[in-house]
């Protein structure tokens, strides 16, 4: 929860007080566990406390599009719970044993009857959240507008290893995940690693990536 921007600013010796306030619920889930699903009424903010979630969409015919990956100390659902959304657009579902704590956006943004302080400043820090999630779907937008499935996946590998700050990082998918993130065919996806492996653009091994600079290029 420290790592979470959604309490920055808050001492840890606050957050059971914080917490108890915001009638917050930990719960756990299995891999696979749905968290919420397309269709559900407007869920709570959820926050990763241990383990992972990637937050998807299907259409029609059960096609899948990863939206996000969401690590510990990372927030789900807010921009939906917030705005108070009817029905739930997306599916959000653990991809490993995880912990996660569900919180009513109601009690973040409205100041509760004791005017405790500690609203005011999660107020602060949702908008950022919600800002900074808006530039990561201006930069998701980026890799898909590319119009091959290698200019798709050089956006996304370049936007990693640039976060890293390191040509070698580790990406958060497998390669179905990744395929679905990119909205490709995975076989295609895979041949065109290969061929990028082959022309010493770059290395891996599972989810484990590295980037060739020119000097290690034939």
């Amino acid at each position: 929860m420290k790592t979470c921007p959604l309490f920055a600013g808050i001492e840890a010796g606050d957050l059971s007080a914080l917490l108890a306030c915001l009638s917050a619920v930990q719960r756990g889930f299995e891999k696979g566990e749905p968290v919420f699903s397309a269709g559900d009424d407007a869920a709570p903010v959820g926050v990763v406390l241990a383990g992972g979630v990637n937050v998807m969409q299907e259409d029609y015919w059960g096609n899948r599009m990863i939206l996000a990956h969401i690590e510990p100390g990372g927030l789900f659902g807010e921009a939906f719970s917030c705005a108070g959304a009817g029905e739930l657009p997306v599916s959000a579902s653990a991809v490993e044993k995880s912990e996660i704590l569900l919180i009513d956006c109601g009690k973040i943004v409205a100041t509760c009857s004791s005017a405790c302080a500690f609203h005011a400043g999660m107020i602060r820090n949702m908008l950022q959240i919600l800002a900074r999630k808006n530039i990561a779907l201006v930069e998701k937008i980026g890799h898909l507008s590319r119009r091959t499935t290698r200019e798709k996946l050089l956006s996304y590998l370049s936007s990693r290893a640039k976060a890293a700050g390191s040509p070698a990082f580790d990406i958060p998918f497998n390669r179905q995940e990744l395929a679905d993130y990119l909205a490709v065919d995975r076989s295609a996806m895979s041949a065109e690693l290969s061929k990028m492996r082959d022309e010493n653009l770059l290395r891996y091994s599972r989810s484990h990536f590295e980037l060739m600079g020119e000097e290690t290029r034939p």
